[in-house]
Order: structure tokens, then sequence, then C-alpha cells
């Protein structure tokens, strides 16, 4: 098992930028996929970027791609999201997610956090 906790949410103009935090702890000696998701209100759970294991390649939605930068430090067992150029659209209730395997943008990763609000006002 793998308990997921995100930090670092918040509100922020548009134009701002926020750096989210996800922490692992527990079975934590596999290095898994991981990946942010977020939710709207009334919306489905999207992608927003992935990173594999141990070569640390990435992967963004289109509408992360330029702003948005994933990244992660096996040692410390943390994943970030570094968010920049923030638009009110991208207000969501982010997720971090881990998985066997490779990365994948569907929803089907084995291990998720609580999710971390992101509000970004015009």
């Amino acid at each position: 098992q793998v308990q997921l906790v995100e930090s670092g949410g918040g509100l922020v103009q548009a134009g701002g930028s926020l750096r989210l935090s996800c922490a692992a702890s527990g079975r934590t000696s596999y290095t898994y996929a991981m990946g942010w998701f977020r939710q709207a209100p009334g919306k489905e759970r999207e992608f927003v970027a992935g990173i594999s294991d141990n070569v640390g390649n990435t992967y963004y939605a289109n509408s992360a791609k330029g702003r948005f930068t994933i990244s992660r430090d096996n040692a410390k067992n943390t994943m970030h999201l570094q968010m920049s150029s923030l638009k009110p659209e991208d207000t969501a209730l982010y997720y971090c997610a881990a998985r066997y395997g490779v990365v994948t943008t569907s929803i089907n990763y084995h291990y998720w956090g609580q999710g971390t609000q992101v509000t970004v006002s015009s």
C-alpha cells in the first residue's frame, strides 16, 4: 500500500503560480509511475501530467503544456507540479496518483491522494 498526500493548493489570481507537492509513504521501495489529475465541479477527472518511474520521462495534457512542469525526487518520495500562467479554467481539485507500470492518461491508477484545491480568480 502507498499513501499519497497532496499539498500546496490555494487561491491565486489569474497569471499567478502555484507549486503542488505530493508526498508518498508506505510501500515506496517500488518506484511507481505517477501523475497529476484534476476534477472541476460537474466534470470528469482528467489527466494533467505524468512522470515515469526511474527514467523520469514526462507527459502533459495539451492544457498543461508550456505552463506546468512535473518533477519527482525518488530519494525523498515526493512529486511536484509547478504551475504558472494559471487561468480560471485551471480551477479544480488536484489529485496525485501512482500506478505500477507506465504512465497512462486514463484514471487507471492504483493509488490516489485526497486532493488539494486550486482556485484561480479572474
